[in-house]
């Protein structure tokens, strides 16, 4: 780095372009760039399957598929409605079963258990969200298909609650602990007990986290084939009972994408982008009402 004389004050001062082409300057810039372009490459397997899934899936849509049941081998038309209802309603169950317990131990974790209680749970949560979907469908298979006797809806939603459950548990621990202490030390300074501390003051203050954690729980039990499998199976028919085999997205795009019919493959492509679809509009809704929550 070179300096001249100042004509002003007669001291040196550095030069500004070479300051500019420094070791370091450089150096961030090229990492900048390599970031830039890693990020890139990132998203081009994301970018590819969407594309391929719009293109593949957008020319066999239209308004009987939401309508109408599966059609036969070789027929043309029909839809798989029955499968959207029980996508919803297997999700649905899930939900409702893993959201409560999720957040109720969340919330015993961050505001009440302290010491090792605490830390083996959170590792116990941590393994669970490492098992893989087919062990939860055969531990549903096991507990709930073994018992009633028959698969069923009820048998699909506990099996994603397994699966929803930790990243329900994880998030919402995450979540509490970024509360501001101050709103704890205020609200015991009000004379509020710890109870109404956690119920009235920090859950409300984590919510939208704790909606955005439970939507990607949805997201990904609303994909799951392996689970459903084991546990709810498949119908051709609309669902009539929560206790009967209930037909799922996931699991009709298995079976149609592997037949050799063509138009089995065409519903199995459609059906992908409603998934797609499906899971996008969930995260764009609990987006909005989050942020509604958090500027109202």
């Amino acid at each position: 780095m070179t300096t001249t004389p100042d004509t002003n004050t007669g001291f040196p001062t550095r030069s500004l372009s070479h300051a500019q082409m420094s070791p370091r300057t450089l150096f961030g810039t090229v990492m900048t760039v390599i970031a830039f372009i890693c990020g890139v490459l990132a998203l081009l397997p994301l970018l590819a399957v969407l594309s391929y899934v719009i293109i593949q899936g957008f020319s066999s849509l239209n308004l009987d598929i939401f309508t109408e049941l599966p059609p036969p081998p070789l027929v043309q038309g029909g839809g798989f409605g029955n499968a959207i209802l029980g996508t919803l309603l297997m999700v649905g169950i899930g939900a409702a079963i893993s959201v409560p317990f999720g957040v109720i131990a969340a919330i015993y974790l961050t505001e009440f258990s302290k010491g090792n209680t605490a830390r083996w749970v959170r590792f116990a949560t941590n393994v669970l969200s490492g098992v893989p979907s087919i062990i939860a469908g055969v531990f549903a298979y096991g507990v709930v298909v073994a018992t009633l006797g028959t698969f069923s809806a009820v048998a699909g939603g506990f099996a994603l609650s397994v699966l929803m459950l930790p990243i329900i548990v994880r998030t919402t621990d995450e979540a509490l602990q970024l509360v501001p202490q101050d709103l704890r030390q205020a609200a015991v300074g009000l004379g509020a007990t710890k109870f109404q501390t956690a119920i009235q003051v920090v859950l409300p203050a984590a919510i939208p986290a704790i909606v955005t954690g439970s939507t990607l729980a949805i997201a990904r039990a609303a994909g799951e084939t392996a689970p459903l499998l084991f546990t709810a199976l498949f119908a051709q028919f609309w669902p009539r009972s929560i206790f009967q085999p209930t037909a799922s997205l996931a699991v009709l795009i298995y079976n149609f994408a592997i037949s050799p019919f063509k138009n089995w493959q065409s519903l199995a492509w459609a059906a992908s982008l409603i998934l797609v679809l499906m899971v996008l509009l969930t995260s764009i809704i609990t987006r909005w009402a989050t942020r509604q929550k958090i500027y109202s």
